[in-house]
């Protein structure tokens, strides 16, 4: 077992490393407008420099997870480290589409840490610190998403946009060399080998099914390719599961994942993705709109971007509110609670959007709900699952967030392209259409409820937490039904 301050030590590489993959994510955002003129290309294949890193981060998180069960789940992450690294030095070399294209699909690689760094968090820590550990990496993730956006634009409108990767591929050698003296290997790997034909299908499913997701609203939802490729997608994915259904050692083991609290958890988290996603799509949209629409702040993209930043704050500062929920409540009660966070975030914003503070305490609302969500969501599913399959379980969970988001992303931008006013020569949603994003944001998180109201409770009580200390040190029961003791990261190793 690792003493307290090697243990503190892995805590914070993770949560760091997961941060910077959740930036590497966000990075490209204040680009967007610029990328046809900046990449010498069209539109339309500008959009690959967004809309690979969405496939290669959805196809590598159960690819990631599995290698990790199987192989080691520090040796996978050094070698995702490398990948990434890679693919940001070619991206911060070249102002050419397809060099770009390529160094953002390593970059999507990244997306593989979290479940990794999940994994090792349970496999590493002692049972009663590991709730508080996956709460504050759960905080991170939120705040590199909500801090990435306006660090970019500061980037992006004072200096020359290569800096963006020139800096991302310094922090992540930095990161890199941390884990590899930080983090040992986690004892016990998972038996069988890798299915290699199973990966093969899943990527060109995953791929046949985010291309229409991705690009319906560009192709037309009508067209040829958009109906093709989703009938396709569907074709190839039931072929998939029957092959992951026959074999011993499948990349996924769909029989865990039926397993009705982690396929419930699993529904939940779309939701909760798409959820989160439309305030990331929307109010920068509400925030940056002119004064002269009457619904506007007119402000700059930085302005906005900070708007937003309030957001990961606060899931980082509630991490031990989240520990603490999910210590004595469990995981099931802490998403429950989630929801409706976000849930009442969106109510905010849809019947108030008087000023800027109302946009800011709706997204801190909803970040909150996003804290708390991502890290009982994946305590229940770490709780529920043998260890050797705690990676690729996480894994397959973070693929259903990012199916969530790229829904997400479709759906929203059907709803704003069809409902839009014209001020001067540019085209903007509507305050209308606006608002009817924030009822689907409400939705989603109405979903997210029904779905965590269908996992069964958990059979065994959860001990209350201890009032000897504001920040519990109690035992706790290891016991099933995702009721074992969680407890606040101290990262000093107090």
């Amino acid at each position: 077992m690792k003493t307290s301050r090697s243990a503190s030590a892995v805590v914070a590489v993770l949560a760091v490393t997961s941060l910077l993959a959740t930036v590497l994510q966000t990075l490209t955002i204040p680009l967007v407008p610029k990328l046809p003129a900046l990449l010498d290309t069209s539109p339309t294949n500008a959009s690959w420099v967004v809309t690979i890193t969405l496939l290669t981060g959805a196809i590598t998180t159960p690819v990631s997870g599995r290698l990790g069960d199987l192989y080691g789940k520090r040796r996978v992450l050094l070698l995702i480290m490398g990948a990434v690294i890679t693919g940001t030095v070619i991206s911060a070399c070249t102002s050419s589409l397809w060099p770009m294209v390529i160094g953002r699909a390593l970059q999507g690689v990244a997306a593989g840490v979290i479940p990794l760094a999940l994994g090792l968090v349970r496999d590493q820590l002692p049972p009663e610190r590991v709730g508080g550990a996956m709460a504050l990496m759960s905080a991170t993730l939120g705040l590199g998403g909500a801090g990435g956006i306006p660090l970019a634009g500061v980037v992006a409108e004072n200096f020359d946009w290569h800096l963006l990767f020139v800096g991302s591929a310094g922090l992540g050698l930095l990161c890199t060399i941390w884990l590899a003296v930080a983090v040992s290997e986690s004892p016990g790997h998972a038996r069988g080998h890798f299915d290699v034909t199973g990966t093969i299908g899943l990527t060109v499913g995953l791929t046949l099914l985010l291309l229409p997701i991705v690009n319906g609203a560009q192709w037309g939802w009508g067209n040829t390719r958009t109906i093709g490729s989703g009938a396709m997608a569907i074709l190839v994915l039931l072929g998939w599961a029957r092959h992951q259904l026959r074999i011993d050692a499948p990349l996924v083991d769909l029989r865990v994942t039926a397993r009705r609290p982690v396929l419930m958890a699993n529904l939940a988290t779309i939701a909760t993705g798409f959820a989160i996603f439309a305030m990331f799509f929307v109010f920068p949209q509400l925030l940056q709109a002119p004064r002269s629409t009457g619904y506007g702040f007119g402000q700059s993209l930085v302005e906005s971007g900070l708007v937003l930043v309030p957001n990961g704050l606060v899931a980082l500062l509630l991490t031990p509110l989240a520990a603490r929920t999910i210590r004595r409540y469990g995981p099931r009660m802490a998403m429950i609670a989630a929801a409706v966070l976000i849930g009442a975030g969106y109510l905010h914003v849809l019947l108030r959007t008087d000023s800027v503070a109302d946009i800011i305490f709706a997204s801190a609302l909803i970040g909150a709900g996003a804290g708390i969500s991502t890290a009982a969501t994946a305590k229940l599913i770490s709780d529920s699952v043998p260890m050797t399959e705690t990676a690729s379980a996480n894994g397959v969970n973070a693929l259903m967030r990012s199916m969530g988001s790229a829904t997400g992303a479709a759906l929203l931008t059907v709803i704003l392209a069809h409902a839009t006013l014209h001020v001067g020569p540019a085209s903007l949603p509507s305050e209308a259409g606006l608002r009817t994003a924030f009822l689907v944001g409400i939705g989603a998180a109405v979903t997210s409820l029904i779905c965590v109201a269908l996992i069964p409770p958990a059979r065994a009580s959860v001990s209350p937490v201890p009032h000897a200390s504001p920040l519990g040190d109690g035992d706790g029961d290891g016991g099933g039904g995702g009721e074992v003791a969680t407890l606040p990261v101290d990262l000093a190793g107090k």
